[in-house]
């Protein structure tokens, strides 16, 4: 396996980073993940747009754009990969202990590829199991959602309670009690035959792949709506699923004690995100 390291690929052996990063010691970074499908890698742009919105946040100089296209680009083909999972990682850089940004004079910058390991089609066929998380999702005020940083701490220990509970996603509340995402993915419902969703004003991360279900679902006549949600509105949902890069659309089937069937908006949102998949929806990493 090839890792792109700074300026060059790597070996996996030599590609490791300073204990004094920023990165490692105080989680002072953004990253963005993306699936290649037959080569070419989905909405790269807009996951481009995104990584460099999250470093604009923090003041972290990334690369040049194009530089980081052909970046991604040169990783696959050094581990000949087409169906890929790709992340890109940018941290603040290595540096003296301390808080100070300035103390790193350049940023991080690595790229991993790895084959993309498919979810079991069960989970499709059966859907997920999800719980609702006692640990809330971070106050908007405190972190900016749109920052997709590395630390990543908050989502763990709420993906910790998941696990202790048998459960493969938790979804998160904000700090007043309103549905947030999941600790990797955004949450969608559906009710009276609309299909609902968290408004990014309740702190969540703008998923991508949140995004193109959404304009697929318009396009194809399902009504939309985002907007604040308790827990109680989701429990009373025809339909649950989420959504990330990876997952694509993911039907649930259960939510701590209730039970949800996967019905026809989940369906068939789930073929036509895999018909995009498929379709315009790439870009290639060259462009």
């Amino acid at each position: 396996m090839y890792i792109f390291l700074n300026d060059k690929i790597v070996p996996e052996s030599e590609g490791v980073v300073s204990v004094y990063d920023h990165g490692f010691l105080y989680g002072d970074g953004v990253y963005e993940t993306m699936r290649a499908y037959e080569g070419v890698v989905f909405k790269f742009e807009r996951h481009l747009e995104r990584l460099a919105r999250s470093a604009a946040l923090i003041s972290l100089a990334l690369p040049d754009l194009q530089f980081i296209a052909n970046a991604v680009t040169s990783t696959l083909a050094a581990n000949n990969l087409a169906d890929a999972y790709i992340r890109i990682t940018v941290s603040r850089g290595k540096g003296p202990v301390g808080l100070d940004p300035q103390l790193c004079k350049a940023p991080t910058f690595v790229v991993i590829a790895e084959k993309f390991k498919h979810y079991p089609e069960t989970l499709y066929s059966e859907g997920a199991k999800l719980i609702i998380a006692d640990t809330r999702r971070n106050f908007s005020g405190a972190l900016n959602p749109k920052v997709k940083s590395l630390n990543f701490l908050n989502n763990i220990l709420a993906k910790i309670e998941a696990k202790d509970k048998d459960a493969f996603e938790a979804v998160m509340l904000n700090h007043e009690g309103f549905i947030a995402e999941g600790t990797v993915s955004n949450i969608f419902f559906v009710r009276h035959g609309t299909l609902c969703t968290p408004s990014a004003d309740v702190g969540i991360l703008d998923g991508i792949t949140r995004e193109t279900v959404i304009s697929l679902a318009l396009k194809n006549g399902v009504p939309v709506e985002e907007g604040k949600y308790y827990p109680a509105e989701l429990f009373e949902a025809s339909e649950v699923f989420f959504t990330n890069t990876t997952a694509e659309v993911m039907p649930v089937s259960r939510i701590n004690d209730v039970e949800y069937r996967i019905g026809k908006i989940t369906k068939f949102l789930h073929k036509l995100y895999r018909e995009e998949v498929s379709g315009d929806g790439k870009v290639k990493a060259a462009e």
